[in-house]
């Protein structure tokens, strides 16, 4: 008893060093200590050490190559017993540009792995390591900590900070080769350096990385002794992110291209989740195709091909059965415009589609703020927002009780005051109601445009800002090329029967698809919100359409107070919306449900354990595609007894609520959207993708070839 108690005496007292690792050197912005993986060296040649930095908001320490200021931190191991060697090693780095300068480092925490070799394996280590840092914010301040770290001849058993060290491993580049990425042969060209640069030449650089994951917003850092620093790089990306053409500009003391052809240079790419390091030798040369300047980029070929894919795509979207419920209106617009003047058969048809392409382009905008923020970015998304859902059931239901006859929209008194009387007020006001139709065409297109768009939108969410502006513009100037075309020949609508009494059965009849549309809207918002938020927002839209029935009796207060109804059934989904996460590996019939918070790609490793054979299938409950694929061919009875007969493991990965770890695993298979199936199996450890329109046929060879056959 004296003894424990003795023990525990001397571990609290001042100095005392635990066995994997030392004590904290705290400063006001820095804290960092000396780490071990093992609690002892065990018979092992060497263990692995690691410096862990914790750094307040705004302060960076620096990697081996700092860029255009600071230094990395280094290590004096004098005082050292038993230690032959060591080696620090370097995770992924961060870019820091700040008033013109180039810095490349860490920030936050980051730990350092260190190789330490034995000089006499199965002897005692005892380290004292003195290590020199530089922390910055708006100003740098330099330190110095020393530290002590003993370990024992004991077992080599892993320590308590043996998951930080191995975290940090992780993130260490991975080398080059065909299972990472692959760097072709640089090409390098003297230009003026960069303002700023005074006394300092530059040099460009462009060399082409093929990926075996696709490229999001990779950076590219270049190491050689007369490079300072590596500019920013400009990317362009084709294949769907796994061909990256990459040019930065090498800023360093009378830089000279000769100099990176006659000797080796290292290339660290960093993006995202991964990273890729290699050693190069560049050669004189133009630059890579698809790359037109520093800062710039050109379209290249497969530009013209992708938005011609998507022009063809919004134009079948028309005839998808997301759409078909709005026909009512295209039906009912057109025949409005019987024995109408062409003029006015023109101006309505052009308004829907202005609608069309408006959407389009709002949507695009949306999508580029969301790449430009740092968050995942897929088509569809907004039908994970109960918010958005709920909206969408109110203007759906609002449509359908006017075409049921319920009530009429007029135009609006105070726009109608500020127009002229008689035909032309009632014109402005049918424009308005075109336009509003044409952008709840697009609206509506959304879940089940995947078969058609995929590709288009793919290639467009994984580049920038232009090239997703130019294919939502093509995907909107498809959808909207039926009104395009009676808008060039008016004629053909104007010689359409008269309206007349007849059209009010008509109306009525095509009201049926937009309460059905709505019915299928709130089933999406019970996936995405759950049941109370449906409840409430049945009862605020019953409340709006039985105020609009009976506003006769209800007087002047029956339409302000559905106005706050319908606000009532938009807002209060989002409010009581369920935050209840499915359990992982929940069994879901054949299916097992992955957990959408973890790792997907380390979740379908762990399944495909043992070379089993593995079907994922990413869906929603608003994704219209997914459950015809599932019905007409994952569940037909050939394809379920396959996967039978091979013992395989079906994943279901839901996405009718965000998540950023879905997210994260469509890109890093080139897909922004869904449906997503995709096959495992000792044939395909990289998978075999299948396309968003499934077939048994497909389903089947894929199979086959996963399974190595």
């Amino acid at each position: 008893m004296f003894t424990a108690v003795a023990i525990a005496a001397m571990a609290l007292l001042p100095g005392t060093v635990q066995a994997a690792g030392s004590d904290w050197a705290r400063t006001d912005q820095t804290q960092v200590r000396l780490i071990s993986a093992v609690d002892g060296v065990g018979d092992s040649r060497s263990v692995t050490l690691g410096l862990q930095f914790r750094m307040k908001p705004g302060w960076k320490v620096y990697w081996r190559a700092p860029g255009d200021a600071g230094f990395p931190p280094s290590v004096d191991w004098g005082g050292s017993a038993n230690l032959g060697g060591s080696q620090i090693l370097w995770p992924a780095p961060l870019r820091f540009d700040v008033s013109g300068l180039s810095t490349i480092g860490y920030k936050h925490e980051v730990v350092l792995p260190i190789q330490a070799t034995l000089a006499e394996p199965g002897k005692p280590l005892s380290v004292k390591a003195k290590v020199d840092y530089l922390t910055c914010d708006d100003v740098c301040i330099p330190y110095t900590a020393t530290f002590a770290l003993d370990l024992p001849a004991s077992a080599a058993t892993p320590s308590a900070e043996a998951p930080l060290i191995a975290a940090a491993m992780a993130a260490l580049p991975r080398p080059a080769g065909v299972d990472s990425a692959t760097f072709a042969t640089p090409t390098v060209s003297e230009i003026d350096a960069p303002g700023g640069k005074v006394g300092e030449q530059a040099v460009l650089l462009s060399v082409v990385v093929h990926a075996t994951q696709p490229l999001k917003k990779p950076d590219l850092f270049v190491e050689h002794p007369k490079v300072i620093v590596a500019e920013e790089a400009s990317v362009q990306l084709e294949d769907g992110g796994r061909r990256a053409v990459i040019t930065s500009v090498l800023v360093g003391d009378k830089l000279k291209a000769a100099d990176l052809t006659a000797g080796d240079m290292v290339l660290t790419l960093v993006d995202a989740a991964q990273s890729v390091e290699g050693t190069v030798r560049a050669a004189t040369g133009a630059m890579p195709a698809a790359s037109a300047a520093v800062g710039g980029r050109a379209p290249d070929d497969g530009l013209w091909s992708i938005l011609l894919v998507a022009l063809l795509g919004g134009l079948v979207l028309n005839l998808m059965p997301c759409v078909l419920p709005v026909l009512s209106l295209k039906v009912l617009g057109a025949i409005g415009h019987g024995g109408s003047a062409p003029a006015r058969v023109r101006a309505g048809f052009l308004a829907s589609a202005a609608g069309v392409i408006t959407s389009f382009l709002v949507l695009a905008g949306a999508a580029v703020a969301l790449k430009q923020a740092g968050l995942a970015v897929g088509w569809g998304i907004q039908f994970q927002q109960p918010a958005f859902i709920a909206f969408m059931v109110v203007v759906v239901l609002l449509f359908a009780l006017n075409l049921a006859g319920v009530f009429e929209i007029p135009l609006p008194s105070w726009l109608a005051e500020t127009a002229v009387a008689g035909e032309q007020r009632a014109g402005r006001s049918e424009l308005a109601g075109h336009f509003v139709a044409g952008a709840f065409a697009t609206l509506l297109a959304t879940p089940c445009s995947a078969p058609f768009v995929g590709t288009a939108l793919s290639f467009a969410l994984s580049r920038g800002a232009l090239e997703i502006v130019a294919v939502f513009l093509a995907l909107g100037i498809g959808l909207a090329a039926p009104y395009l075309l009676l808008a060039a020949f008016p004629r053909l609508a104007a010689r359409l029967p008269r309206p007349g009494a007849w059209m009010v059965t008509l109306k009525k009849l095509l009201s049926l698809a937009l309460f059905a549309t709505a019915v299928w809207l709130l089933s999406v918002l019970m996936g995405a919100a759950g049941t109370q938020a449906v409840i409430a927002a049945v009862a605020a839209v019953v409340v709006m359409s039985v105020l609009l029935m009976a506003r006769r009796r209800v007087g002047r207060a029956a339409v302000p107070a559905a106005v706050l109804a319908a606000l009532a059934a938009t807002v209060l989904p989002a409010m009581l919306a369920s935050t209840t996460v499915p359990a992982a590996a929940a069994v879901d019939g054949r299916w097992t449900r992955l957990d959408a918070t973890r790792d997907i790609a380390a979740q379908v490793r762990q399944a495909a354990e043992g070379g089993k054979l593995v079907l994922v299938d990413v869906t929603a409950d608003w994704c219209v595609t997914c459950q015809v694929n599932k019905r007409l061919v994952l569940n037909a009875d050939t394809v379920v007894q396959r996967l039978a007969d091979a013992k395989a493991v079906s994943l279901k990965v839901d996405w009718t609520r965000p998540s950023e770890a879905i997210s994260q695993y469509l890109a890093a298979n080139g897909r922004y959207g869904i449906p997503f199936n995709i096959v495992y199996g000792p044939g395909a450890p990289q998978g075999i993708a299948l396309p968003e329109l499934l077939s048994i046929d497909a389903v089947m060879q894929a199979l086959d070839k996963a399974a190595g056959r």
